[in-house]
């Protein structure tokens, strides 16, 4: 298939990886972040490591919108099922994430709430005009991806007058996130780690563009490649982000030219701002209260926000501290690292978000077989 299987062309990754060990040099080490997690799961299904000298080395971001949503927010989505007796839609990997206590939205089901795993944003809409006499709240998260179509249901919403339909609004942004990674705000918390560079996002690169990541260049000297999610294309961004280490450049590249433009998806931006505005912080798992990092419904839809038709008074809520997601949301710590990775926790007995999320780092390792690094 045309975009797929010549980038997955073995003798060509063999041809990349003989390139970047050529112009990598030995006498130091490059520390370059995959932002997202679909990259991390690329890079661990077709095990891009193995192919790159040993002094490259690829560090784990927060680009996994189930991981990055904080105990709070889970206690949140709980509550909401099971205080307002409503009927709660949100997606899959969402249900097994732990909250405080180990308690969980799939736990929070089998106790009776009225959870529903959709497929996406229509599928809520759908269920609230069969249920006319049944409070509908969507529980949306994921970065600029996944908003602009929560912003189209709220707008059908409002035309169509459905009244018994909110969202519950935990969208975030990836230039915030990328900012904190590198220590450029005051609330959160920054990571401890030394980065040469970034492998971009794919798909939010589509919705925001290129240009949103010109600041890492300019005023952190951090070279930025954006990059598809087939092995070939980590590959090739890598070699462009060892090259312009060498070169001492730090600019924005395009790899995936074959889906993100300089401008990015103008219309679906467009959306977003009329729709959603910035909020003044938000806390992310693993990184602190970020400002203006994630969005929040305008008060002209006030009247379908779930955090105002819902007001909840949560306890503090509690972290599961043997849990080292939020190290690993940093890039400070690799899955294995974690004192309870893959005994007691693995995707059958989830006991941190990264683990549950089909975007996890923990649950990448584990899945692909990275696994066995325990027992070396």
């Amino acid at each position: 298939m045309k975009y797929i299987e010549e980038f997955r062309d073995p003798k060509l990754a063999k041809t990349l990886a003989a390139a970047i060990t050529a112009e990598a040099d030995p006498n130091r080490i490059y520390k370059f972040m995959e932002f997202c997690g679909g990259h991390t799961h690329a890079i661990a299904r077709y095990g891009v490591e193995d192919l790159l000298p040993g002094n490259i080395e690829m560090i784990h971001g927060p680009g996994c919108p189930v991981c990055v949503l904080p105990v709070g927010r889970v206690d949140a989505a709980v509550a909401l099922a099971t205080q307002n007796d409503v009927i709660l839609c949100t997606y899959a990997d969402l249900m097994r994430v732990p909250g405080s206590k180990f308690d969980s939205l799939i736990k929070a089901r089998a106790r009776g709430a009225d959870i529903r795993m959709v497929y996406s944003v229509t599928d809520a809409l759908n269920i609230a005009e069969a249920n006319p006499d049944s409070e509908v709240v969507f529980f949306g998260i994921g970065f600029e991806t996944t908003t602009p179509p929560t912003a189209v249901a709220l707008k059908v919403a409002q035309k169509k007058g459905l009244k018994n339909f909110s969202v519950h609004c935990n969208h975030v942004l990836t230039p915030a996130a990328m900012r904190a990674i590198l220590g450029g705000h005051e609330n959160g918390k920054a990571a401890n780690v030394v980065l040469d560079g970034f492998v971009g996002p794919a798909h939010v690169s589509a919705v925001i563009g290129t240009q949103p990541y010109h600041e890492f260049t300019r005023d952190y000297a951090k070279p930025v490649v954006i990059a598809g999610f087939e092995p070939l294309d980590v590959m090739q961004a890598v070699l462009q982000l060892v090259r312009q280490v060498n070169e001492g450049r730090a600019e924005v590249e395009n790899e995936y030219t074959r889906a993100v433009t300089p401008e990015g998806n103008r219309k679906a931006q467009a959306l977003t701002d009329e729709v959603f505005e910035l909020r003044d912080t938000f806390e992310w798992r693993g990184l602190g209260a970020v400002p203006d990092s994630a969005l929040q419904i305008r008060p002209h839809l006030s009247a379908y926000d779930a955090e105002k038709r819902f007001p909840l008074d949560l306890p503090t809520p509690t972290e599961n501290k043997a849990c080292a997601c939020g190290e690993i949301l940093r890039g400070e710590k690799s899955p294995t690292d974690c004192k309870i990775y893959g005994n007691p926790c693995t995707p059958e007995n989830p006991l941190g978000a990264c683990m549950v999320s089909s975007e996890g780092a923990c649950a990448a390792h584990w899945t692909y077989g990275r696994f066995r690094e325990v027992a070396e």
